[in-house]
C-alpha cells in the first residue's frame, strides 16, 4: 500500500512528497524523503548549477539500484510554478524541458525519482550560447585516482594560462570535473572547439598521464572528453547525488582540497555538514566568467599545424573537417573493415553523461545497441569476448571483478585500453555493457566466450513506468 504524501513548504510554495519512506539506496537505507531533504540543505549551491537552465529529468523510480529512464520533456501535471522552455534540435524535433528556478523546483524533481540533476550549459533566456566549457576527466579502467587528481591539476594551470578560472569538483563517479564560466557569445561549436584544444594543450604537458584521443584503443590514462561539450550532452552538475551504492555526491571542492581529496568522503549524509560548515567554494563562479578567445587561437595553431578536428560523437552529424569515423586500427587495415568501431566509444557518451536530448524516449535498439546475439551483427576482427551486460555500471564492473577472480593467469595481460566499458543506449535508459580485447593474450591461452557474469536484457522491460 502506498504511503500518504508529506506536504512540505519550500520557498513559499507546497510541495507534495509521495511515498516519502520509499527506500532510495538500500545499502545505506535513504528514503526519498532523505534525498529531497538532501537537497533543500544544499539549495543554494544546487540552484548555482541548475537555476534558470533546461535539465533532462533522470528519474529512479524504483531508486538507485532500479533502471533510470530520461524524461527530456516536462510532465503535463506539474505545478503552475514550475518553469519550462521549449528546445529545437537539427532533426526537427522539439521538447518542452523543465527549467528549474528555486528550492521548491529542487524538491519537485527529487519526488519524481530525479537523484542527480542533468542541466544543459546553456541558460533558458539564451538557448544557443553556453555560459560553460565543461571539462570532464573520464579515466581509463585500471587508472588509479591519484592520477586523476594529477591531471586536475593540470588542467587547472592550463585554462589558467588561457585566460580562464577553473572550478573542480568531484563526479561522484569514477571521474572528475572542471568547470569555467564563460561569457556568452561563442555556439557549441565553437565551444567544443575550444575543448578539443585544452583537451591537447593538457596532453601535451602531461603526456604520460592524460589523453586527448577519442578512440578507446588510443587512450591511456585520463581522457578529458571534450564531446561533452557539444550541443544536448548534459553531465551530472554540483551537489547532485549520484545513484551509486554509497550514495555519492558530485561535490564542488577549492583547488587547495584537490591533492588531497577522496570521492568517497562526499556523500549524502556527509556534504550537508560541510556545506553548512564551509558553505560552497563555487560562491563566485558567475563573477568570473572569461573569454575562449585565447583557447580558440590555440585552436586555430593546433590546426594550421596538421590537426584536425576531433571526432565527434557517432549519432552527430558528419562535421567539416572531421576525421573519418573509422577506429585507427580499422583505418590501417584497409578497406574491407572501415566504418567498424567495434572497439570505438559507446553510443551515448558514458555514465556521467545524460543522452543527447534529440534522442526519442522510446527509441528501439540502434545500430551499437542491438542485442549482441541477433542476426546480422558485424563481427569485429579483434578478439573480443563480452563479460557483462548490466543495467548499471556498478552491477557490471561487479561482473568483472568475478571474472577477474576467475582468470587470474589471463588479466595481466590486459593494457588499460583493453577493457570497454560502454554505457549503451537501451529504449530510454543507459546500460553498460563490458568487454575484453584479448589482442595482447597468447592466442594459445585466451578464455572462449562464456556465459556473461551479468546478463541483462535492455530490451526486454515492458509495460508501464512504475510510480515514483
Amino acid at each position: 500500500m502506498a504511503q500518504r504524501k508529506e506536504i512540505l513548504e519550500v520557498a513559499g510554495r507546497e510541495v507534495a512528497v509521495s511515498n516519502p519512506g520509499k527506500v532510495y539506496f538500500p545499502r545505506t537505507g535513504h528514503t526519498k524523503l532523505d534525498l529531497v531533504r538532501y537537497y533543500l540543505s544544499v539549495a543554494d549551491g544546487a540552484l548555482r548549477g541548475v537555476s534558470g537552465r533546461p535539465v533532462v529529468l533522470k528519474r529512479f523510480v524504483n531508486g538507485a539500484e532500479g533502471e533510470a529512464f530520461f524524461q527530456k520533456r516536462a510532465p503535463e501535471s506539474r505545478p503552475a510554478w514550475v518553469d519550462t522552455v521549449e528546445l529545437r534540435f537539427p532533426s526537427g524535433r522539439s521538447a518542452v524541458e523543465v527549467v528549474p528556478h528555486d528550492a521548491a523546483a529542487l524538491a519537485w524533481m527529487a519526488n519524481l525519482g530525479c537523484i542527480d540533476l542533468n542541466p544543459h550549459p546553456v541558460r533558458a533566456d539564451d538557448l544557443d550560447h553556453p555560459d560553460e566549457l565543461r571539462v570532464d576527466l573520464d579515466p581509463v579502467p585500471g587508472v588509479d585516482w591519484p592520477q586523476i587528481r594529477q591531471v586536475a591539476l593540470v588542467t587547472r594551470e592550463v585554462l589558467a594560462d588561457f585566460g580562464l578560472t577553473g572550478w573542480p569538483k568531484t563526479s561522484g563517479s569514477r571521474g572528475f570535473h572542471i568547470y569555467a564560466r564563460i561569457e556568452r557569445g561563442w555556439g557549441f561549436s565553437e565551444v567544443r572547439r575550444a575543448a578539443v584544444a585544452l583537451a591537447r594543450e593538457v596532453e601535451r604537458r602531461a603526456p604520460e598521464l592524460a589523453t586527448a584521443k577519442w578512440w578507446k584503443e588510443e587512450r591511456h590514462g585520463v581522457f578529458l572528453d571534450y564531446n561533452q561539450n557539444a550541443k544536448d550532452r548534459t553531465v551530472a552538475s554540483a551537489y547532485s547525488v549520484r545513484p551509486t551504492r554509497d550514495a555519492r555526491v558530485s561535490t564542488p571542492l577549492a583547488w587547495d582540497e584537490v591533492p588531497d581529496c577522496e570521492p568517497g568522503a562526499f556523500t549524502l549524509d556527509t556534504v550537508p555538514e560541510r556545506y553548512s560548515r564551509l558553505g560552497d567554494p563555487w560562491a563566485g563562479m558567475d563573477d568570473a566568467a572569461g573569454s575562449l578567445a585565447p583557447l580558440l587561437e590555440l585552436a586555430a595553431r593546433d590546426e594550421a599545424a596538421g590537426l584536425p578536428d576531433a571526432p565527434w560523437p557517432p549519432h552527430y552529424d558528419k562535421q567539416a573537417g572531421e576525421p573519418p569515423r573509422v577506429q585507427p586500427s580499422k583505418r590501417r587495415a584497409g578497406p574491407a573493415d572501415a566504418g567498424h568501431a567495434d572497439a570505438g566509444p559507446p553510443a551515448d557518451g558514458h555514465a556521467d553523461a545524460g543522452p543527447p536530448a534529440d534522442v526519442p524516449e522510446a527509441d528501439g535498439p540502434g545500430a551499437d545497441g542491438l542485442p549482441a546475439r541477433a542476426a546480422g551483427r558485424r563481427q569485429s576482427t579483434m578478439p573480443l569476448i563480452e563479460v557483462a551486460r548490466a543495467a548499471t555500471k556498478d552491477e557490471a564492473m561487479a561482473g568483472l571483478d568475478r571474472w577477474k577472480e576467475r582468470h587470474p593467469d589471463i588479466w595481466p595481460y590486459l593494457e588499460p585500453p583493453d577493457v570497454l566499458v560502454d554505457s549503451m543506449r537501451g529504449r530510454s535508459s543507459t546500460w553498460t555493457r563490458i568487454r575484453l580485447n584479448l589482442r595482447h593474450v597468447p592466442a594459445g591461452q585466451r578464455p572462449p566466450q562464456e556465459p556473461l557474469e551479468v546478463d541483462y536484457d535492455p530490451w526486454a522491460r515492458g509495460g508501464g513506468r512504475p510510480r515514483a
